[in-house]
């Protein structure tokens, strides 16, 4: 069929659609926490509920690196490290909260610890600025080996 051999051979641009899926998904999801301090303290107290040394600075760190790999990954900007940041955000909420919950309440974070490997491994996109900065970079690379 010719529509999925359209989509076959761009597929690398799939990678586009879960990035701003899940980008706006991390920043609607801390936005509150950012936008109002009761929010963040409500945060800092459920940390605190749950064992959570430093409730106040963890609940920073958490909303902001929840909200800078939102924009990583929407700008498409250093998404491997996004990636990372969101293995580590997501492993700590998986063992601190949802350690004994039935599925549908720890799943949202597992899977945002898989959708993390996959950025990881997988990278931003051709459609992103991680791709722009690749291919200057492999055009000074070629001037400087090529151009003397």
């Amino acid at each position: 069929m010719e529509a999925l051999n359209y989509f076959r051979k761009h597929s690398n641009y799939g990678v586009l659609f879960l990035r701003v899926a899940i980008g706006v998904f991390l920043i609607y999801g801390v936005l509150d926490n950012i936008l109002s301090w009761e929010r963040m303290l409500e945060f800092r107290d459920f940390l605190q509920a749950h064992g959570m040394p430093f409730p106040l600075f963890s609940a920073h760190v958490s909303v902001y690196v929840q909200f800078a790999c939102g924009l990583m990954l929407l700008l498409g900007a250093a998404v491997r490290l996004a990636g990372i940041l969101m293995i580590v955000n997501f492993l700590v909420a998986i063992v601190l909260v949802h350690l004994g919950q039935n599925f549908p309440e720890y799943y949202p974070a597992a899977q945002l610890i898989a959708v993390g490997f996959f950025f990881l491994f997988n990278g931003a996109g051709p459609v992103s600025v991680d791709a722009l900065w690749e291919d200057k970079t492999k055009k000074t690379l070629y001037r400087q080996v090529h151009v003397k």
